[in-house]
C-alpha cells in the first residue's frame, strides 16, 4: 500500500489558533467585568458622597425655614461667633471655600451680612445661580460650576423675601472618582496581562494532547501505523476520552491493514500455487492431445494408456478446483447448518472408509456409545475424511492408525495419530499452509488447511504433534456445544 505523504501541518499563529481564541475571550470577559464592576462601584461612591452633600444642604433649607427669620434678625444673629464661624467666610484668602452662604435681593444683588462685604465666592454664587427664585422653588439640590470647581447649591426663601443661596464643594468627591477611576484602570490592566500570560500557559499545556494527535495523525499518514497518541497528566476528561477513542480507532486501522496486507500476500501466494498445480495437469493432457492430433498414438494400448492419463489428470484437477471452491467458500463465511451431530459414529465411520481402502493397515478406534454435538455434519465428515486420506497418502499401507474421541473440560476432542515417520519442526510449523506438501509427497497440500478452516469455523481449534521417525498426530478440539466461530459452509 503507497502513502501519500501530506505536508506536516504547521502550528496555527495570530488569532486563527485555538489558544489565542481563548485567551482572548478570557481577556475580553474579565475586562468586560472589571468595566463594569468599576462603574458600579464609582456610581455607586459618587451616589453615596452626593447624598450626603445634600443631606446637610437640606438639613440647613429646613432649619432657615422653620426659623422664620428677616434679613434683619438673620443680620443680628449672624454677629455671633457661631454663625460667623459655620456660615461666613472670613477672608479671600481661599477662592473656592467649601461652603459658600449668600444672601440677595430680588434683583440678584448679593447683601452685606453681619457688616462683612459680600466675598468674591459670594459674588460668584449669585452670579452662577442667576436667577435666585427658581432655585429657590427646586427642592433638589442642583450642580453648579463655581470658578471652575463643582459644587451643590440649595436655595431658600427668609420671611422677608431676602433669598439665602446655600453651596458646598464636590470638588473632592470628583478628585476622589478620578483617582478611584485611576487605581481601577491600573489594577485591571495589571490583572488583564497577568489573566492572559497564565491562560495562554494553561492552554498551552491542555492544547498539548491534541497537538500530539496532530502530530501522529501525520505520522500515520506517512506510513507509520504503529504510532499512539501518548497519554499526558495535563488534559482534560474530553480530551482523554477523544485520546483513547483515536488510539482505538488507530489500532483497528492498523489491524485492518495488516489483515489486507496479509490477505493480499495470501492470494498472490494461492493464485501462484494453484497456477503451477493445475499447470501440471493441463500440460499432460494438452500433451496426450498433441500426440493423438499429430497420429502418434497408432497402437491400441497406447491410445488406451493415453485416455486413462488424461482421465487421471482431468479428475485430479477436478478434485483440485473442489478443494479450491472449499476454501473460497471458507474464505466466504456463509451460513452453517447445524444440527445435533454423533460424533462418534462419524469417527467409526471414518474408520471403516480407512479400512476398506486399506485392509492391511491396523486401525484402531476409541469411540464408544453416542457423543453428541451440534455442527455442520458435512464439514465434520470432510475434517475426518481429509485426517483419514492425510495418513493414507503419506505413510505406508502397514503402518497402524488410532482414532480416539474424548469429552473433557468443557470440550470435545478427536485425535487421528499415525506411526509414520513424522516430521520435521520446520515442516510441522507449515503443514496447514496451502499447496505446502512435505517433501514433495503426493496430494494438493489442501486437505489440512480445510481441516483447519472447518474446525475454526465451529470455534474449535486444530494442533499437531510430532517428531521425526515418532509419527503424526493431529487434534481436533470443538467446544462440546458446538459454539460456531465466523459463519462458514464447507459443502463443495
Amino acid at each position: 500500500m503507497t502513502f501519500l505523504r501530506p505536508a506536516r501541518p504547521r502550528r496555527p499563529r495570530g488569532t486563527r489558533s485555538l489558544r489565542a481564541k481563548l485567551t482572548l475571550a478570557n481577556v475580553g470577559l474579565l475586562a468586560l467585568g472589571i468595566v463594569a464592576a468599576t462603574a458600579i462601584s464609582l456610581m455607586g461612591m459618587r451616589h453615596y458622597v452626593l447624598g450626603q452633600v445634600d443631606a446637610e444642604l437640606t438639613k440647613s433649607r429646613r432649619a432657615l425655614e422653620t426659623s422664620h427669620l428677616t434679613m434683619q434678625q438673620l443680620d443680628t444673629l449672624a454677629a455671633s461667633t457661631v454663625v460667623r464661624d459655620r456660615l461666613l467666610p472670613h477672608s479671600d484668602d481661599s477662592p473656592n471655600p467649601d461652603t459658600v452662604f449668600a444672601a440677595v435681593d430680588g434683583h440678584g444683588t448679593v447683601l452685606t451680612i453681619a457688616g462683612l462685604r459680600p466675598t468674591a465666592a459670594q459674588q460668584a454664587l449669585a452670579s452662577a445661580v442667576g436667577d435666585a427664585a427658581a432655585l429657590v422653588a427646586d427642592r433638589q439640590p442642583r450642580d453648579i460650576q463655581l470658578r471652575d470647581d463643582p459644587y451643590r447649591v440649595t436655595g431658600v426663601r427668609l420671611a422677608d423675601g431676602t433669598c439665602v443661596l446655600l453651596a458646598r464643594s464636590t470638588g473632592v468627591l470628583h478628585k476622589g472618582v478620578a483617582q478611584a477611576l485611576r487605581l481601577d484602570l491600573t489594577i485591571g490592566t495589571l490583572l488583564l496581562a497577568l489573566l492572559g500570560v497564565l491562560t495562554m500557559i494553561s492552554v498551552s499545556r491542555r492544547m498539548r494532547p491534541l497537538e500530539d494527535m496532530v502530530e501522529t495523525s501525520s505520522a500515520i499518514a506517512e506510513g507509520d501505523l504503529t504510532r499512539r497518541v501518548p497519554s499526558s497528566k495535563e488534559t482534560s476528561l474530553e480530551v482523554e476520552q477523544l485520546r483513547t477513542a483515536l488510539n482505538s480507532m488507530l489500532h483497528q486501522v492498523e489491524s485492518a491493514y495488516r489483515t489486507r496486507e496479509h490477505s493480499a500476500a495470501q492470494l498472490r501466494r494461492f493464485v501462484a500455487d494453484a497456477s503451477h498445480e493445475l499447470r501440471t495437469p493441463l500440460s499432460a493432457i494438452r500433451g496426450y492431445l498433441q500426440l493423438y492430433d499429430k497420429g502418434m498414438l497408432t497402437d491400441p494400448d497406447e491410445r488406451k494408456r493415453s485416455w486413462e492419463r488424461m482421465m487421471a489428470e482431468a479428475d485430479r484437477m477436478g478434485r483440485l478446483v473442489d478443494e479450491l471452491l472449499t476454501l473460497a467458500r471458507l474464505d466466504q463465511q456463509p451460513e452453517l447448518r447445524l444440527r445435533n451431530v454423533d460424533l462418534s459414529r462419524l469417527v467409526r465411520d471414518a474408520a471403516a472408509d480407512l479400512r476398506a481402502q486399506q485392509p492391511d493397515r491396523p486401525v484402531t478406534v476409541s469411540a464408544d456409545g453416542a457423543l453428541l454435538v451440534r455442527a455442520d455434519e458435512s464439514g465434520l465428515r470432510q475434517v475426518l475424511g481429509n485426517l483419514v486420506a492425510n495418513v493414507r497418502v503419506h505413510t505406508p499401507a502397514d503402518v497402524p492408525v488410532r482414532l480416539g474421541l474424548e469429552r473433557a473440560d468443557g470440550v470435545v476432542r478427536v485425535c487421528v495419530a499415525d506411526e509414520g515417520p513424522g516430521l520435521a519442526q520446520e515442516d510441522a510449523a507449515r503443514v496447514f499452509d496451502r499447496f505446502f506438501r512435505a517433501g514433495g509427497g503426493a496430494g494438493s497440500g489442501l486437505g489440512l488447511a480445510i481441516v483447519q478452516g472447518v474446525v475454526r469455523a465451529h470455534g474449535g481449534e486444530v494442533g499437531v504433534r510430532t517428531a521425526p521417525g515418532e509419527g503424526l498426530a493431529v487434534t481436533v478440539t470443538l467446544p462440546a456445544g458446538a459454539r460456531p466461530g465466523p459463519p462458514v459452509s464447507v459443502r463443495p
